[in-house]
């Protein structure tokens, strides 16, 4: 059987608890649906948490049956300040789940790993189902009936004012997760989805873009943000890139394994080619095109908005820009430039030709020929 070690250690001036096991993702994903406030050390190299008297009875309780937890904690004070995310006798204590709700949680968990389902699409899906089952306080989930779903909708999504899009989510992860649930009331083919919100994409002028690029000095950074606009990336896209996948010689740009699991090209011209060697030159990355502050690692995809923040600023725009904003504007500026919609469709990887149509919608090229009425008043 695992075993777990259970001992202090000092964190930043403060007594922590720290857990010492073999790497086991299993026991991980457990221990931390308990403990959210469990952290990785990479200075220390271990799992720890702020110090509570009932941690070590939890992690009894929890652990049963699955690992021996060995306790090696007399070193730790008799008593210790009480800490914000500490689970004492005056902080909350974390969800409580029935033992039937963890392992059906790790069950979809590996169905999903297994059906190669992306790693953010994994965490979407069993974060919507963690949230979903609290709601329910562990009923047992036999009796979760499409009733259920309504009033979740209504209660939670709705009283909460989040997108139709948040609520799809939920609907996609309860669909698949209550597949894997046999003797259930649920009838899936009566869930439905909520009625499509028809929003036009946020585009950005020339003129904004260039303004933005120009105002970000770093030589990284501006290169990441143009290489977005350049191509039409997504953000995940831009920072799984490899050097490898720029063949200027081609003058293309390889996109792997996207969105949907998909490859695609992308031409590339010779103003973002020669930023690109510039850049190259100056940091030399190892493994992937743009790396963080660590040799190797891949940029943080939220260190990335930032520099998009900073620039915006910068740039003395407020509107709200994402760095969608940039792929949205780089689609319009094709479609205004006079691109073909079927080659759109291809440069952006989508599915379908309607998904690419949207953009003829905030396409002002054919708009500005059209004289109004008020105009001959």
């Amino acid at each position: 059987m695992k075993k777990v070690i259970l001992a202090s250690v000092d964190y930043k001036g403060d007594h922590h608890l720290a857990l010492y096991f073999d790497r086991d993702d299993d026991l991980i994903h457990l221990l931390r649906f308990h403990f959210p406030s469990m952290r990785w050390s990479r200075t220390l190299k271990v799992w720890h948490m702020p110090f509570g008297p009932k941690v070590a009875a939890e992690l009894s309780k929890i652990l049963l049956g699955k690992a021996n937890l060995e306790q090696r904690i007399e070193k730790l004070p008799i008593s210790l300040p009480t800490a914000p995310n500490s689970y004492t006798n005056s902080a909350p204590a974390p969800p409580k789940f029935t033992s039937e709700y963890l392992d059906q949680i790790l069950e979809f968990e590996r169905f999903l790993k297994s059906k190669r389902y992306s790693p953010s699409t994994i965490k979407t899906y069993c974060d919507a189902i963690k949230v979903f089952l609290k709601f329910y306080n562990s009923k047992p989930l036999e009796d979760i009936s499409n009733k259920d779903i309504i009033t979740f909708n209504n209660d939670y999504i709705l009283a909460n004012k989040y997108s139709a899009a948040y609520q799809n989510q939920f609907v996609n992860a309860i669909k698949l997760f209550f597949l894997k649930i046999n003797d259930r009331q649920l009838n899936l083919e009566l869930i439905h989805r909520p009625r499509t919100e028809r929003k036009l994409p946020n585009v950005l002028s020339k003129e904004e873009v260039k303004s933005i690029l120009e105002s970000t000095t770093n030589i990284k950074h501006k290169a990441m943000l143009s290489l977005i606009y350049a191509c039409g990336l997504r953000r995940s896209e831009l920072l799984n890139l490899k050097p490898v996948d720029i063949q200027s010689g081609r003058k293309i740009l390889v996109i792997k394994q996207s969105k949907g699991k998909k490859d695609r090209i992308a031409p590339i011209g010779e103003k973002i080619i020669q930023q690109l060697r510039t850049y190259y030159k100056t940091y030399k990355p190892r493994i992937w095109l743009f790396e963080g502050q660590i040799e190797g690692n891949q940029y943080a995809a939220r260190s990335l908005e930032e520099v998009l923040k900073t620039s915006v600023k910068k740039a003395k725009i407020k509107k709200p820009v994402t760095l969608h904003w940039l792929r949205h504007s780089y689609a319009t500026h094709l479609l205004e430039s006079g691109t073909d919609l079927r080659y759109i469709q291809e440069l952006l990887g989508h599915n379908s030709s309607r998904t690419t149509e949207i953009y003829t919608h905030v396409s002002t090229k054919n708009l500005q020929q059209i004289k109004s009425p008020f105009d001959d008043l």
